[in-house]
C-alpha cells in the first residue's frame, strides 16, 4: 500500500521538545513481546509507557490533565519509535494512543511520519492500538482515526477487547487488524466454562470479519494450552516474557507448545 505524503513536523532526538510542549515530565518505555506461538517466534513488541525511572503506566497518566493529553500523545509516538530504533527492534512495534488525544488523526500523524524518517524505522512495522480503559467521547471520532491509520498502512488494533468502551458495538463500526482479548477474559479460561464460551464466540467473530485474535495477560502454560488449542495463535504476557524496561525480550524455546 503507498503512503500519502504529508508536511512532516521536526523530530528532534533526546527530549523531543516539539512534542512536549506544556510537560513537565518526561517518559520512557518496557517493551513486551507479542508471539505468533504456532509460527514459535517474537513478532512484534508493545511499547508500554513507564517513567524515567521505570514507573509504571498508571502513575505517568495521573500526571495529564486536558491541556496536556494531546502533547503527551504526541511524545509517546515519537519516544517510542525513537527507543525502539535505539533498541534494534526488527519486528512491529505497537504503540498505545488515547482516543480523545486526537482531534484531527491527518494532522497528529505527522509526528510518526516525522519519526520514522528520522530514526529510519520502517512505517510498515508501525501499528496502533486504542487504549480500552479510558472513556471515549465521540466513538465516530474514533473511527475517523481507526480509517486514516489504515490508510495510511498502519495496522490496527483494539486494546482490552470486553472492557471499557471496546466492544461489540465498535467492532461493528471498525474492524481492526487485530483484537486484543481482556486480560480479565484470559485468566483461568483453561477452567472457567462462561470465558470458554465466551472466547470461543469472539475468536469465531473476528474470524468471519476479517480480525485476528490476541490472547494478552497469557500467565500460564494452561491457558497458552487452551487459548491455542481454540486457534489463538497470537499471545502476549508474563508466561512468555514480562516487559522489559529500556530492552527487548527473548523467549525461552521451552515455553512453546
Amino acid at each position: 500500500m503507498s503512503i500519502p505524503i504529508l508536511p512532516l513536523v521536526p523530530a528532534a532526538g533526546g527530549d523531543c521538545a516539539a512534542c512536549s510542549d506544556g510537560l513537565d515530565f518526561a517518559i520512557d518505555f518496557a517493551f513486551q513481546p507479542i508471539v505468533d506461538v504456532r509460527q514459535r517466534q517474537i513478532v512484534g513488541h508493545e511499547a508500554l509507557v513507564r517513567g524515567e525511572q521505570g514507573e509504571g503506566a498508571e502513575s505517568v497518566l495521573a500526571r495529564l490533565t486536558p491541556q496536556t493529553i494531546y502533547a503527551f500523545d504526541q511524545l509517546v509516538r515519537v519516544t517510542a519509535i525513537e527507543k525502539a530504533a535505539a533498541l534494534g527492534m526488527r519486528e512491529r512495534l505497537s504503540i498505545n494512543f488515547l482516543a480523545n488525544a486526537v482531534r484531527d488523526p491527518r494532522h497528529c500523524i505527522r509526528s510518526t511520519f516525522a519519526a520514522a524518517r528520522t530514526f529510519n524505522f520502517p512505517l510498515e512495522r508501525i501499528g496502533f492500538e486504542v487504549v480500552g480503559g479510558a472513556r471515549v467521547e465521540d466513538s465516530g471520532q474514533l473511527i475517523e482515526i481507526f480509517n486514516a491509520y489504515r490508510e495510511y498502512g498502519f495496522q490496527t488494533a483494539y486494546d482490552d477487547f470486553g472492557a471499557g468502551f471496546v466492544g461489540l458495538n465498535l467492532l461493528a463500526q471498525f474492524q481492526p487488524d487485530v483484537v486484543k482479548l481482556d486480560i480479565d477474559l484470559v485468566r483461568a479460561v483453561d477452567r472457567d466454562p462462561a470465558r470458554q464460551a465466551i472466547v470461543k464466540a469472539v475468536i469465531a467473530m473476528c474470524g468471519a470479519l476479517g480480525s485476528r485474535v490476541l490472547a494478552e495477560g497469557v500467565e500460564t502454560r494452561a491457558e497458552r494450552d487452551y487459548l491455542f488449542d481454540a486457534g489463538v495463535d497470537l499471545m502476549q504476557g508474563y508466561y512468555f516474557c514480562r516487559p522489559v524496561f529500556r530492552g527487548l525480550g527473548t523467549i525461552d524455546p521451552a515455553l512453546w507448545p
